[in-house]
Order: structure tokens, then C-alpha cells, then sequence
């Protein structure tokens, strides 16, 4: 299935658990590069800016080509336009398969567009090929982009391919259900919250029934939407105003109406924010621990959104000095800590992050700039007393 040469692709991820071994102190600079020399792979682009600017080059290439077939084309069968962006879709995955195979490009940018553009291009043929009434089938379209997104990431091992497919197969669901169910609005996020649940433990155990590393990075991605989908899908501000913009109503007083089972809703805003940071650092799950502050972060607004009990200014004092007081004695508890939650460094976290960001903060704080040192003179004086001028008495 993956269009890759899997020796070729070995070497990338070796490349890059060496690259993280040698940020982490583990092996020298010398050792990485003599490893690096040793592994023939594919071409990567590794600097997130330099893969944007190749990205845009990808997407000025590809209009370049369809608008010059445009051009010809239009101009013989006039009538043929919908042939034209089936072409120039078979284009763009034509393009990305002869990038992969032949030029070995893997996350360049350049694919990167060829891909989403030929996603983007079948996207709007099926929309028109199946109309109805001037108004595109918007599920036909969905499930294609769900089925096709997911297809090419098994292919291509694409990041933003998972989360296309991701979202697309979220957003069929959940229009299947508000569509073509009688109740589909109210039992909505009862789906949701269904299906988030069973999309995060089969990616759990997939990623923990891992051989190989290459579909490692989609899983984690599909395991962190998962968790976001979990708690937006129960999220009592985002049920309640969800449900109201999908009744099509209008506000009476400025204020939504109150939901069904908002007691439920209420419980799962407050308590799922502390499940999450529990069983994170129960089970070292970092990327569950960030979810969780954010969704902790999201409960607050939510509760804020319906009840002010406080003042803003009087609110985030006292929200600040409990964070503080909590971020002080969990460092003092686990600052000593060998084993389990600890606030010992992580070597694999960049260990001089921290002393380059101290040494930024003084430098713009007070002005410090490095002792420059004088350079001497290139004349060299000789001798002579105090009122010699430097000369002696020879000639």
C-alpha cells in the first residue's frame, strides 16, 4: 500500500531518532552527521518554513498547469468543463504519485500541494456531477473526501491527509445523523461522543500493537482529535449553542434557550477536564495532559459564559494565585522525584531551551551585550622615558 521504498523510508525515521538523540546530548554532532552519511533516504524538508514556501510554489505550479490546459482546452470543447477538473484531479494525484516513486519527495511541500489540490479539484467535480436543484450533494462530497483522504494517507503517509480524513469522516457522521434521523438533533452529541470514544481507544491499541513507525504519527494525531472531539462533543457551551444555530431560531433576549439534560452536560463540562489530567499523569500521557489544561482552560470559559459569580478583574486574581500556588508546591513535591511524575528536565525536550530562554529574558531586560574586546595597535612603540614620545635613543 505505501508507495514508498520501505528501505529508503527506514532511513527517515532512523535520521530522525537520531536527530533527537543528538539534541538530547546522547551522541555528538560528529557521530549524527557520520549517520547521516551512512542512510540514503528520501527527500524530506524538515524546516516547517522552508516546506511552506515549496507549498506555495506546489500550488502556483499546479494552477500554472490547469490554467494552461484551461486555456487550449475550453477553447475546442466548450461545454466540457466538468471533464476538465476530473483532468485536472487525475492531474494532481498523477503529479504526487510520480513525486513519491521517482523523485522520492516525502513531505517536501511540493506533494504536499499536487495532493490537496487534487483532493480539492475532486471535490468540487463531485459537487457538481451530482447536484441537485442548483445545490451540491454536501454528503456525497464528504464521504468521497473521507474515503479518498483516507486512501492517500495510508499511501502517502501524509499528516494533514489524516487530519483531512479525520475531519471528513466526523463531519458525515454527524451529518447522516442531523439529516436523516428523526431525533439526529437531539441525540447528536450522544453520537459524537460515542464515536470519539471509539475512535480513541482502537487508536490507543493500534499504536500499541505497532511494528513498524509509519502510520505511528496518524494514530497520535487521530488519538488527540479524539480526546478534542470527547469533551467538545459534551462541552455544555458548545451543545447549547450548536443545538440553538442548527434550530435556525433567533435569540430571544440576547440568550440561547436552555437544553435537555443540561444537569448532564454541566457535570461532563466540569468533570472530564480533571479526568484528563488525571489519568495523563497517572499513565504519562503527555499529549492527553496539554488536551486536558486546554479543556480545564475551556471549562472555566464555559462556566464564565453562563454564571458571574465574580468580577473579571477579581476572577483572574484569584484564578491566578490558585495556579500559582499549584504550580509551586507540585514543583516543590516532585522537584526531587527519580521515578514517575518528576520536574527533572527532559532530555529529549531540547535541554538547553530553558538556559537559552534565561539568557534571552536578561539580555532584553537590562541591555547586556557581550564584553567586546579592544583591539591593539598594529604601530608598536619603542622606548623612552616619560617625556620621550616612545622613541629611544638609538637611530
Amino acid at each position: 500500500m505505501i508507495v514508498y521504498d520501505k528501505t529508503l523510508l527506514d532511513n527517515v525515521y532512523i535520521d530522525e531518532e537520531a536527530k533527537r538523540l543528538k539534541n538530547s546530548g546522547f551522541i555528538s554532532n560528529e557521530q549524527y552527521k557520520f549517520i547521516g552519511n551512512q542512510l540514503p533516504r528520501l527527500k524530506s524538508q524538515n524546516n516547517i518554513f522552508i516546506r511552506i514556501g515549496f507549498f506555495i510554489l506546489g500550488c502556483m505550479l499546479y494552477s500554472s498547469i490547469c490554467g494552461f490546459i484551461s486555456l487550449f482546452g475550453l477553447a475546442i470543447m466548450e461545454n466540457a468543463y466538468l471533464f476538465f477538473i476530473y483532468l485536472f484531479a487525475a492531474i494532481g494525484f498523477g503529479a504526487k504519485e510520480y513525486m513519491s516513486q521517482n523523485m522520492k519527495y516525502f513531505g517536501f511541500g511540493l506533494d504536499d500541494a499536487f495532493i490537496l489540490g487534487a483532493i480539492l479539484a475532486l471535490q468540487i467535480a463531485v459537487g457538481l456531477s451530482f447536484e441537485q436543484n442548483y445545490n451540491p450533494n454536501y454528503l456525497l462530497v464528504i464521504i468521497v473526501t473521507a474515503i479518498v483522504s483516507s486512501i492517500a494517507y495510508l499511501r502517502y503517509l501524509n499528516l494533514s491527509l489524516a487530519l483531512l480524513a479525520c475531519f471528513s469522516i466526523t463531519g458525515s457522521l454527524a451529518y447522516i445523523t442531523f439529516e436523516y434521523l428523526i431525533i439526529g438533533k437531539l441525540i447528536l452529541p450522544f453520537v459524537m461522543l460515542v464515536f470519539s470514544g471509539i475512535g480513541y481507544f482502537f487508536s490507543k491499541k493500534k499504536l500499541q500493537n505497532l511494528t513498524v513507525p509509519y502510520y505511528s504519527s496518524g494514530l497520535k494525531l487521530a488519538k488527540g482529535f479524539c480526546l478534542i472531539l470527547f469533551y467538545l462533543a459534551g462541552n455544555y457551551y458548545v451543545v447549547r449553542e450548536l443545538n440553538f444555530s442548527l434550530s435556525g431560531e433567533y435569540y430571544y433576549n440576547g440568550v440561547s434557550p436552555e437544553i435537555p439534560f443540561a444537569i448532564f452536560f454541566w457535570a461532563f463540562t466540569i468533570s472530564v477536564p480533571a479526568l484528563y489530567l488525571f489519568y495523563s499523569l497517572r499513565n504519562k500521557d503527555r499529549m492527553m495532559l496539554w488536551i486536558g489544561f486546554l479543556a480545564l482552560c475551556f471549562a472555566i470559559f464555559t462556566i464564565r459564559m453562563y454564571h458571574h459569580v465574580l468580577p473579571p478583574e477579581v476572577a483572574l486574581t484569584i484564578g491566578g494565585l490558585v495556579l500559582f500556588a499549584f504550580t509551586y508546591f507540585s514543583i516543590k513535591k516532585t522537584k526531587f522525584n527519580e521515578t514517575g511524575i518528576t520536574f527533572k528536565e527532559d532530555r529529549f525536550a531540547n535541554p538547553n531551551a530553558f538556559a537559552n530562554l534565561q539568557v534571552l529574558v536578561a539580555t532584553s531586560q537590562f541591555g547586556i551585550k557581550p564584553e567586546a574586546k579592544v583591539e591593539e595597535s598594529p604601530m608598536k612603540f619603542g622606548g623612552g622615558g616619560f617625556s620621550g614620545g616612545g622613541s629611544g635613543g638609538g637611530f
